[in-house]
């Protein structure tokens, strides 16, 4: 009997033994595979991506497969020890130099993902060269990928199937660019920098139809395009000194357009050259070329040019669709900004005499 109980001792003994040295040998596995997986040699950042809905099971083998943690059971039994279940979605970079089982986890939790996001400003009263020297500065993009696009007729046709407000007008031969006045100006954010132009297009697309959307039943009922409205808002635009003068100078225009008389707007001559406005003053042949964009010469009498000039403020629009009704059919601004109206031609010539006598008047240095 004696001989039984030493020997069930000694079992127990050895039991306890094997099990102290079972739990120290775990314990020395599990701090072992929580280390940095280079934590004694030199480190890298690794990017993953962690998409919506991956199991915990996946993410552990994930990051075990790109060596962002030494071992995904581990892993897993660090993250149940210390509860931790809610890994949030998204594109991460890690330091395997340095960052150890809670690093990782801490900023699996914490949603601390990378932001390549790409913000870009289009301004308004700019023209699609303008916007695309923004895309090509801010993206993979080149400036070719911009104006390629805007001549693909597929591309121009997959728009024009989409949007309501984009129509067979824009297809126009002598139309510059297709897109020009339809680009919403405002400050977009892209998911990075790989983004395309056919999506950089399209995002911006979007809100320019939820603000002309805005105006649906008054445009269809109105006498004018929505392209010819996004024509006058871009003239108004680039011929306003401030935002409160526009409803009066689509006033003038309406005006204008109904007495068959021509705009007579400088800024449509200037993009019918392609010329920036503050490089210099036209000349006397360029107001007189014959141009669908070019209001200056008699033959767009009662005309708006072919299309919009820059891409409209939602202002400018709003004028074009809300003009002010008054009996103004010519205007003209100081070096001050400030805008003048006059019933008539001769009114409009003494007003700019006067600003002239006042050294009010731009000139080009």
């Amino acid at each position: 009997m004696k001989q039984l109980l030493k020997a069930f001792i000694i079992i127990i003994l050895v039991l306890i033994v094997v099990a102290v040295g079972v739990f120290l040998y775990l314990k020395s596995w599990y701090e072992d595979n929580l280390r940095a997986v280079n934590s004694n040699g030199k480190g890298q950042e690794i990017a993953i991506e962690i998409k919506k809905g991956t199991s915990t099971a996946d993410i552990a083998a994930l990051l075990e497969k790109n060596k962002v943690i030494r071992n995904a059971d581990a892993f897993k039994v660090y993250l149940k020890l210390n509860k931790q279940n809610n890994l949030q979605a998204g594109t991460y970079v890690f330091y395997n130099g340095k960052d150890d089982v809670k690093a990782v986890v801490d900023k699996l939790v914490n949603g601390d993902i990378r932001d390549d996001s790409v913000t870009m400003t289009f301004v308004e009263g700019k023209t699609i060269k303008d916007y695309a020297m923004v895309i090509a500065t801010n993206t993979n993009n080149t400036l070719d990928d911009v104006f390629d696009l805007l001549k693909d007729e597929a591309y121009i046709d997959s728009l024009i199937n989409d949007y309501w407000f984009i129509t067979e007008e824009i297809k126009n031969e002598n139309i510059y660019y297709a897109l020009e006045g339809y680009l919403k100006p405002d400050t977009y954010t892209f998911e990075n920098e790989n983004v395309t132009v056919a999506e950089i297009f399209r995002h911006i697309l979007k809100y320019t139809d939820k603000l002309l959307s805005e105006y649906r039943t008054e445009i269809e009922n109105s006498q004018y395009t929505v392209h010819e409205i996004l024509t006058l808002a871009s003239v108004i635009e680039k011929e306003a000194s401030n935002v409160e003068d526009m409803p009066d100078i689509a006033g003038v225009f309406y005006n204008r357009l109904e007495e068959n008389m021509n705009l007579g707007s400088d800024v449509t001559t200037y993009y019918a050259f392609q010329i920036d406005l503050t490089e210099s003053d036209l000349t006397t042949k360029q107001i007189n070329t014959e141009n669908p964009y070019n209001t200056r010469t008699a033959s767009m009498s009662g005309k708006l040019p072919i299309g919009p000039i820059c891409n409209p403020s939602a202002k400018a629009i709003a004028a074009a669709i809300h003009p002010t009704e008054h009996e103004y059919y010519y205007f003209v601004s100081d070096k001050t900004g400030k805008t003048y109206f006059s019933e008539n031609y001769n009114e409009h010539q003494k007003m700019i005499q006067q600003l002239k006598s006042q050294d009010l008047w731009y000139t080009y240095e």
